[in-house]
């Protein structure tokens, strides 16, 4: 996935470059940054890159740490918002990426910048820090982690909250239920996987298949077979007129996965990389379901996970950085690759 949010030591992924958020004078005084700073042991090397502004990033070399480089950073001190704060921290996110692009950096890792300290509200610096890299994935192929600590930078508003709750009450069915009441429905595999429920429909019996009533041999019948995940994929994504970066990096899934999509006509993903995927393409809710059974799965009202993504849908945003926001608000799964 180019970019994933993680809970982990910052100081210890092995990455090429680590970002760390400091002050003008980098005095290692915060949280991260002074972990940083103590397991790269750059006392010294410090004086050497002079005072930095707010938005401003350098490099330098990593010393202890295991990566390449070190970048540091200053985010801007909150002051209501209306002080240009947004535009710095973006620019905080845009300045790292660029120089870790220019020395060839494959790799980048950042904290949450100024949420900390600098008393940046948590969930806009979750904001600002996904809009940032996100358009920067756009237009570039890089790895990139967001460490976040704390899940309160995972808060969607109180009314969002409450809209998909009510959202979930209304249509949630327990799994149980859900096979009772379908009849035909079968489970695959362990039913439902942090949240999304996995769907196989039922064997249809031979006169059900098309061309079955005047005794098709077997081999006939498979013939018949529709397009597969990967055929409805590649031909949704010329039908839109987009390219194919486009359509992977909006589904937030890497290249070589998608690669093994294109070049494997029964190539079959997992649930959260096919919905993710389907949602870079914008596809109407019928459309979607028609694209998840492809993969043989369904959005299924067994599966919390299905119910938040289609209440997205059906407001018409597409967003898989929004729609996980509120995955993660409900505990439940993220999308993509």
């Amino acid at each position: 996935m180019p970019l994933k949010i993680v809970r982990n030591d910052i100081t210890k992924m092995k990455l090429d470059a680590i970002v760390s958020a400091t002050d003008p004078a980098f005095s290692g005084s915060g949280g991260a940054d002074g972990s940083i700073q103590r397991a790269a042991g750059h006392d010294s090397l410090l004086k050497c890159l002079g005072a930095l502004r707010p938005g401003e990033a350098k490099l330098t070399r990593a010393g202890r740490l295991p990566c390449k480089y070190l970048i540091y950073t200053v985010g801007p001190v909150w002051q209501g918002g209306d002080r240009g704060e947004p535009e710095t921290l973006a620019a905080c996110y845009r300045n790292c990426l660029e120089l870790a692009k220019k020395r060839g950096c494959k790799s980048l890792v950042f904290p949450l910048i100024a949420s900390g300290a600098f008393g940046y509200p948590k969930s806009l610096a979750l904001k600002t820090a996904v809009g940032s890299i996100s358009d920067f994935l756009m237009e570039k192929d890089m790895e990139v982690y967001l460490v976040v600590y704390d899940r309160q930078a995972y808060e969607i508003s109180s009314k969002l909250f409450s809209d998909i709750k009510s959202y979930i009450d209304d249509r949630y069915v327990e799994e149980h239920r859900f096979f009772a009441d379908c009849g035909r429905a079968r489970e695959e595999g362990p039913g439902e996987m942090d949240g999304f429920a996995l769907s196989a429909p039922a064997a249809a019996s031979p006169a059900c298949l098309p061309g079955a009533a005047g005794g098709s041999s077997l081999e006939e019948l498979i013939g018949q077979v529709d397009e597969s995940f990967s055929q409805m994929l590649l031909r949704k994504i010329d039908e839109a007129g987009i390219s194919d970066s486009q359509c992977y990096k909006k589904a937030n899934i890497d290249r070589k996965l998608f690669s093994k999509i294109r070049s494997d006509v029964n190539y079959r993903p997992s649930k959260p990389t096919a919905i993710a995927l389907g949602l870079a393409l914008e596809l109407p809710l019928e459309e979607l379901k028609e694209l998840l059974e492809k993969a043989g799965f369904a959005l299924s009202r067994s599966s919390k996970s299905d119910i938040v993504v289609e209440y997205f849908v059906s407001r018409g945003n597409y967003s898989v950085f929004e729609i996980n926001e509120a995955l993660f608000a409900f505990d439940l799964r993220l999308l993509g690759g």
